[in-house]
Parts: C-alpha cells; structure tokens; sequence
C-alpha cells in the first residue's frame, strides 16, 4: 500500500506508477536519507514524540538497513516509488509498528531537500578536491616552462611572445575561481530544511537548532515555503559545474589544436591518446577531446533544471523531481573528467624547441618595436602607426623585423638608434612584461609561487 493510500479507492494505473516513480535514480541518496532519519529520530526523542527505547530501536533499525545498503542486501522495491519510502517500509518489516513512527511530523518535501544538500556537501567536497589535483599538475608543469617562449595568440593568429608556464598558469587561476564557486555555493546550502515539513512546518516542538547540529548544518531554514521550494544550492552547483567544464573545454581545446602538425607544439602519451580504425599513422587525442566535448552535456544540465524551476508556484511540486537526474550526471561527468586530468597534463611531451622558434615569427615583437619609439618620447598612436609602415614594408619585401638595418628603419622615423635591435628580441619582449601578472620570467615566477600557494590550501 502506498504511504499515501488511504485517500484512494483505486490503485495507481502501472505506467502511471512507472512514470512517477524515482527510485532508479534517487537510490543513490540513500547514505543520507538514514543520516537524517537518525537525526530526526533522535529530535522526536527530545520533543518527547518518541521514548528513549523506541528511539533506540529506531536507530538500531535504521543502522540495520544501512548495512543492507552497504553490503547489497536490501530489498529495492520500485513499486514504493523512491528511496525514502524504501528505507521507511524496510524500517518497518524489520522493528514492527514503530517504525511507523519516524515520519511524524516529517514530509518527503523536506526529507529529499535535506538528502540533496547532504549529498551536495559531499559531492562539493570531492570536486573541489580533484579540481586541485588539476592545479597542482598545472602548477607542476608550469614550473618547468617558466623560461619557455612560445607565441601567444588573439584571434588565434599569433600576437606577442609569452612563456608556456605563463599560459599554463592561466588555468590555475580559472580553477581557482572554479573552487572558490564550488565552495560558495556549498556556504550558501549550509542551512537546515527538515523541519519545514511539507511546506508550513512542522507542527510538533522539533528543536530545529540542535537537529542542525546533529547534521552538521551553519544554520536553520527561517521560511518553511523556501526550504521546500528552494533549489538553489544544486542550480548554483550545476553552474559552477557549467563554468568548470567551460575551462576545461578551453584548455582540452589549446592542447589539441597545439598537437596538429600545424602547430607541433605538444605531443600526447599513447596512453592519453587513440588511433585511427582505417588511418595507421594517426595519432588522435581523443582524451582531451571528450572532455571538450562533455561541456555540452554541463551547460545542458543546467539549462534543463533552470527550465523545470521557472514557471512553478510555491511550494513542491513534483516538476522538481527532474532536478535529480541532471544533477547527478553533471556529478557524474565531473567524477568522470576530473581524475583522467592529472596524469594526462603530466605525460605531455612540450615540442619547446618549435614554441620557442615560433614565438618569435610573424612580427612578434612588433608592438615592442612600438614601445621603443615610445621610450624616445614619440606618442604611441604615432609610434603606432609608424611600426604598420614598417611591418608593411617587411610583407612587401619578405623581410623580418630582425631582418631590417637600422638605415631601413631610419627610413620610418629618426628616432631609431642603434639599440633598437636590443627590443626586437623575445627574451627583451618577455622582459618588459614584469609587471604583476606579466609574462616575464619573474614575474611568472611569482604568479607560480601564489598558485602554489592556493593549491596548498586545500
């Protein structure tokens, strides 16, 4: 019989009961389902709802079907819709009628919102995890590249001389980012919802403050209809999980556009990499372009569970059973992604020799070249415009900036002088970039001592 049978003198249609049913995908929170029916046993407890022995059988109870759970015994019924009312009819058949005791005063609105922060704050604690094993491959990387030129790009045509560990480093900081949101958003669901009952409260003397306590909680739900109604901890996980996969899809991008022959500035591992069912030579790096490609399926979790929230009135409706699915693949895809990161960002072989001869090609320096003119007292939009004549010059005549005498550049402006040559290197262009947060090795230097820094956090 259903736990809400008694207002029905007919049973649900089968495929009715299938539909509705959510125990293939809710079964997961089982852990903290028997977490906060212990918690709420003992708050019974002390709202003298239940005495000191029925108390104790319930939780020797609830500790007997957690370890059916935990060893594959337990008997899944999908005709009892979800998990909660799984574990309750178990609870049941195993202490008898008192078991019918632990749902009083509770409702399944308030059971699954606090099964779903409970099981945010562990899945939070995972990810921010992993993402700073990624930081510290990152990190690792990047401290053997500090001195490594390569080209940085706009537009994705080549721009101005940068070091690898610098591009590198990048990441670090949008992961930290990413860490940080994670974090935030775990801040934010630290607030107790059982108690709110169905959407008004329970009306029996649940002291709601020490149950947040018992489960861990910073503070208590001040608004019955919110806490029911609210999913705003798992959109805000969903989002940073969307921001997340935005990054890695960027850096999976870099390496595999940098693995082309075009550009052969990286190579993968075989371990990290595939080939071809019909082409014997290639070489494909289909690791990074999964996880370049499982971006789509973040940034659509969050969209559908956005897209269920939005047209509905308060207080539960049974539209927010979809935010579980989307929720746990978008789990899932990160737990997926996450781990394969680190050995991967480990085994790539640099081709630095080709990043460094590249760095300098294709009139790197020139914006240098502009700095000098400007170092001369000659304002920039003037020095500007005069260093597009020059590399003008140099397409028409096939000719590098390097290339040129000082009578040719002479040609351009008077303000050239013999040290002109000393700001046309890439090592004087990285340099002049010390600034913090610049690309020149000391400054790289401390831009890799603070990410270090960070990743010790934990």
């Amino acid at each position: 019989m259903k736990l809400w049978g008694g207002r029905f003198s007919q049973s649900a249609d089968p495929a009715a009961e299938r539909f509705t049913g959510s125990l293939a995908f809710d079964r997961r929170l089982w852990p903290h389902d028997i977490a906060g029916s212990v918690a709420w046993t003992k708050a019974l407890a002390r709202a003298g709802l239940v005495s000191a022995s029925e108390r104790d059988t319930l939780v020797k109870g609830l500790d007997a079907v957690r370890a059916e759970l935990e060893n594959g015994t337990f008997p899944f019924r999908p005709e009892l819709e979800d998990i909660h009312t799984n574990v309750e009819r178990r609870l049941q058949e195993l202490v008898g009628d008192v078991g019918g005791k632990l749902h009083t005063g509770r409702s399944r609105n308030d059971q699954i919102a606090l099964d779903e922060r409970l099981y945010l704050r562990e899945v939070i604690a995972r990810v921010r995890e992993s993402l700073r094993a990624v930081q510290a491959a990152l990190v690792a990387r990047a401290a053997e590249t500090v001195e490594t030129p390569m080209p940085g790009y706009t537009h994705l045509q080549r721009a101005q001389p940068i070091v690898l560990a610098h591009h590198l480093l990048a990441y670090v900081f949008m992961l930290q980012r990413d860490r940080e949101r994670f974090g935030d958003c775990g801040g934010r669901a630290d607030t107790l919802v059982l108690g709110a009952a169905a959407l008004a409260g329970t009306a029996f003397p649940i002291d709601r403050e020490a149950l947040a306590k018992d489960l861990g909680f910073a503070a208590v739900s001040p608004n019955s209809l919110d806490a029911v109604s609210d999913r705003d901890g798992l959109l805000e996980f969903l989002s940073a999980a969307a921001i997340t996969g935005m990054h890695l899809s960027r850096l999976a991008a870099d390496l595999t556009l940098w693995a082309t022959a075009e550009f052969g500035f990286v190579e993968f591992s075989d371990a990290f990499a595939t080939g071809s069912s019909i082409m014997p030579q290639k070489k494909n790096p289909d690791v990074a372009e999964l996880i370049r490609g499982k971006s789509g399926r973040l940034y659509g979790n969050l969209m559908a569970v956005l897209t269920t929230m939005k047209g509905l009135p308060l207080a539960y409706n049974s539209d927010m059973q979809e935010d579980k699915e989307p929720f746990f693949d978008s789990v899932d895809t990160l737990d997926a992604i996450l781990p394969v990161l680190p050995p991967m960002l480990a085994s790539l072989v640099f081709r630095t020799d080709r990043m460094r001869r590249a760095a300098g090609e294709n009139f790197a320096t020139a914006t240098d070249l502009a700095d000098y003119l400007v170092r001369k007292g000659l304002p920039f939009r003037q020095a500007h415009e005069v260093v597009g004549g020059v590399v003008r010059f140099c397409e028409t005549e096939r000719k590098s900036l390097e290339g040129l005498g000082l009578t040719e550049l002479r040609r351009f402006s008077p303000l050239f002088a013999d040290d002109v040559k000393d700001a046309l290197t890439v090592d004087a262009s990285l340099r002049a970039r010390a600034v913090t947060g610049g690309t020149a090795p000391v400054a790289v230097r401390r831009s890799l001592a603070l990410a270090r820094t960070l990743v010790a956090r934990g």
